[in-house]
């Protein structure tokens, strides 16, 4: 015989408190990103009447994310939902790994070369790496940076590396 909905033995409903675990704890992190904001941006002159300042936004969509956070937070609380999940830290690695490669490699090595070598990077950072459909979708990306930047929007970045040139 099957399981009821809302059983023990149902993966969806959790003990204590706390209905929608995921749920409850997302908007814990939304409200901490957005108080971080409030904080980082205290420092930029706002809203003086209906003159808008360089900290007006940042403040207005911090405010925004706090309210949607602790909306999410309030519904883990009162609505069942879906557990916490394992965090794994293989993607969040080989992305920032990505980054920082491309932001070592983009002058010495220009565009072309570091673009294509970030994105095999942060290819790493799926399991399910197909490296035929990677370095298809790599290079048409590579060459979409490579008109769009300096072409496009006219930037001063070098294509290839010094010695190429």
């Amino acid at each position: 015989m099957s399981e009821a909905p809302g059983s023990a033995n149902d993966p969806i409903v959790s003990s204590g408190r706390i209905k929608g675990p995921q749920d409850f704890w997302g908007g814990i992190v939304l409200m901490g990103i957005a108080l971080f904001a409030l904080w980082a941006s205290s420092n930029l002159p706002g809203m003086r009447g209906f003159s808008f300042g360089p900290g007006t936004a940042p403040r207005m969509f911090a405010v925004l994310l706090l309210l949607l956070g602790a909306g999410v937070a309030l519904t883990g609380l009162f609505m069942k939902g879906e557990p916490l999940q394992r965090y794994g830290v293989r993607g969040l690695f080989f992305v920032t790994l990505a980054i920082l490669s491309f932001s070592v490699t983009i002058r010495p090595l220009g565009l072309v070369v570091s673009a294509m070598l970030s994105f095999v990077i942060a290819a790493y950072g799926s399991p399910e790496i197909k490296w035929k459909e990677t370095l298809i979708v790599g290079g048409l990306l590579t060459l979409g940076c490579s008109l769009l930047f300096p072409y496009a929007l006219g930037l001063p970045l070098d294509l290839y590396p010094s010695i190429l040139r």
